[in-house]
């Protein structure tokens, strides 16, 4: 994908295959067969989810030495889970007569946070157990100790197991705590020790990575240049590649008018943090016509250190910081923006992020662009990041999560599937399209993202392969996990939702923006230049990577239409509006059937310079696996994208 930029760094890759339970609204339908409906099984309360599917009979490589040092952390349910679940939803849907009666931080904790008496037995019984308690917060039980103690806490024999070629430990049944403590504990995560290396680096993070450059020729707008010596496509001449679009551009696109965000606070939450990013920021905006920054405007909030520098590529994610800075700013310039970086990319530090973001409220709209497949979640982690998206719905806080860049994902891991957490019923999916600006920074068309991709032959009469094979597109499809939500009945076709002996499930996205990197967005970033130095250069960069920070700017400028009030958890707004002017709805074809679309782009074959010459590719549009953008809702573009008229939607 480096040579498209479209980069979305990967959270948890190589992680437990997702167990099949269904969830129920998003949260975790706790019981087993051997459980009654409280989830207690002999005395035991269930932790369903925190045996692996990849530990298996035929995995097993024997009992795991009891010497063997476990790291874990202990997630605390609250005082009223379901209360929890309740008040999200009510607190969100318009309908309700709860609708934006929203919590402060400190409301959430005494209603439902966990209690010193539940955090004093928590901790008493896993001392007794033989495991030392090596933090504590509002949220988990952090602990550590050796395979024998872990096994009596919780009830399990922990095994090793082959998985990919290694050996990680993890319970050979499904972990379990104490009844009497069954309204206390959520669940637990790190009995398995796949893929969490535990090896800490020190707080110094490495250069940025080598730059990418595109090569032109460009058009400055759509269509505005094409040349007509290279081969036709669909019956006419293809243009070239925009040099990328700049907020002037998107703000047109997606009725931005006079909005800026004033008021409203974005953060965004990744792992590490560029080193260099207020200077790229106010360099980018200064050279590409964006408002200046304030002067506290944007902000960091960060970890004492990092760790797993090496595993989760640390300086690939300083782009991925850059691209969400500048494209926020570049759609909302008035919001002051919050980063929140992680200490590395696993789970554990991912949820910390967010957690700072709840537990500060630190801001209204929370812009992620990382995710994993659906396969690698596991249900105990999917329950401790719901909890925490509840606890950001009824303060008011609404999560937007890119939906991932290999459209149904079968070219990439051999399987249809959705991207998670951008599966979660809580949170906000955000898809992807192809996006035309015209001259004057007027709307053209959308189709979905989705690109077919074939070279020019050597003789330049051709286009080799046309239309060439799957190049990346916006993820979505249907979860196997998450059961359908209720904003999504009666708008989702049931042939996308309905899976045999499940019913209605999750459908991903909600919502889509600009994500193709061919109609991307121009970024600018310090990197490491081909002499070695650093430098400030700009590229062109897409993925739904764009998309989730473009719709995080889009929903400031509603919240400032709505005098400021906290749109919060936004799906059921967003779905109340569906079939309505509010949203462009995107086709694969919107010039009309069987009038398919591309665009010419010329590459560096390094991707820096032209030392090794350039490759000259057509990149066809609206191709997104099995996924197809169609009229109404549609599995790569959800209910579409914010018209002219969606900002002005939300004004009182």
């Amino acid at each position: 994908m480096r040579s498209s930029r479209t980069r979305t760094p990967r959270a948890r890759a190589g992680l437990a295959w997702a167990a099949t339970l269904p969830l129920v609204a998003g949260t975790l339908a706790l019981g087993a067969p051997a459980a009654d409906a409280a989830g207690h099984d002999g005395g035991r309360h269930v932790l369903q989810g925190t045996k692996p599917l990849w530990a298996t009979r035929q995995a097993d490589r024997g009992a795991t030495p009891d010497a063997t040092a476990v790291n874990a952390r202990v997630y605390l349910a609250g005082r009223d889970a379901k209360g929890l679940a309740d008040y999200a939803k009510a607190v969100s849907d318009p309908q309700s007569a709860s609708y934006g009666k929203y919590l402060s931080p400190a409301q959430v904790r005494a209603r439902y946070g966990a209690t010193h008496d539940q955090i004093a037995k928590v901790t008493d019984w896993l001392k007794k157990s033989g495991l030392k308690v090596t933090g504590t917060t509002n949220r988990y039980v952090t602990v550590q100790g050796d395979t024998a103690a872990a096994e009596r806490a919780f009830a399990t024999d922990l095994h090793n197991y082959l998985k990919g070629g290694h050996t990680y430990h993890a319970p050979s049944t499904t972990a379990s705590a104490p009844a009497s403590l069954a309204d206390a504990v959520l669940t637990v995560t790190g009995l398995d020790n796949a893929p969490k290396l535990a090896k800490h680096h020190s707080g110094e993070l490495p250069p940025p990575e080598g730059v990418f450059r595109n090569s032109g020729p460009f058009s400055s707008y759509y269509g505005s240049r094409t040349d007509k010596s290279l081969p036709s496509a669909y019956g006419s001449k293809a243009p070239y590649a925009i040099k990328g679009y700049t907020g002037k551009q998107l703000r047109a696109a997606y009725g931005a008018k006079n909005w800026t965000g004033k008021g409203v606070t974005v953060a965004i939450t990744d792992a590490y943090a560029s080193p260099t990013i207020a200077q790229d920021a106010a360099k980018y905006a200064a050279r590409n016509g964006d408002q200046r920054y304030r002067k506290g405007q944007l902000s960091q909030v960060l970890p004492d250190g990092y760790t797993h520098i090496d595993d989760c590529g640390a300086a690939g994610w300083y782009g991925e910081e850059t691209l969400d800075v500048e494209a926020v700013h570049a759609v909302a310039p008035d919001s002051d923006i919050v980063y929140v970086g992680g200490a590395s990319c696993m789970d554990d530090d991912l949820i910390d992020s967010i957690g700072k973001v709840v537990d500060g409220h630190l801001a209204d709209i929370v812009s992620n662009s990382w995710g994993d497949i659906e396969a690698n979640e596991t249900p105990e982690v999917a329950a401790a990041y719901d909890q925490l998206f509840q606890q950001g719905a009824v303060q008011g806080i609404g999560f937007y999560f890119s939906s991932g860049d290999n459209g149904d994902e079968v070219a990439n891991t051999g399987t249809k599937q959705v991207d998670t957490p951008a599966n979660s019923a809580w949170v906000t999916a955000v898809g992807g399209t192809s996006l035309a600006v015209g001259k004057h920074d007027a709307y053209k068309w959308e189709t979905g993202w989705g690109t077919q991709k074939a070279l020019l032959s050597k003789d330049g009469s051709s286009w080799a392969g046309f239309p060439g094979a799957f190049n990346g597109g916006a993820g979505g499809g249907v979860s196997k996990t998450v059961a359908q939500p209720y904003y999504q009945r009666g708008v989702v076709p049931h042939e996308l939702s309905d899976i045999a002996l499940k019913g209605a499930m999750r459908t991903v996205p909600d919502i889509s923006a600009v994500a193709d990197p061919n109609t991307g967005f121009l970024v600018g970033q310090t990197q490491t230049l081909p002499d070695g130095k650093l430098g400030y250069d700009e590229y062109r960069i897409g993925g739904t990577s764009l998309a989730a920070p473009v719709i995080a700017g889009v929903q400031a400028l509603a919240q400032q239409a709505r005098h400021g009030i906290a749109i919060g958890f936004a799906n059921p707004a967003i779905y109340q509006r569906y079939g309505t002017s509010a949203y462009h709805d995107v086709t694969d074809h919107p010039l009309g059937a069987g009038r398919d679309l591309a665009v010419v782009r010329v590459d560096f074959v390094n991707g820096a310079d032209s030392s090794k010459g350039t490759t000259t590719s057509l990149r066809s549009l609206g191709k997104d696996s099995s996924l197809h953008a169609t009229v109404g809702y549609d599995d790569v573009t959800g209910v579409g994208t914010p018209g002219a008229g969606y900002v002005s939607s939300y004004r009182h």
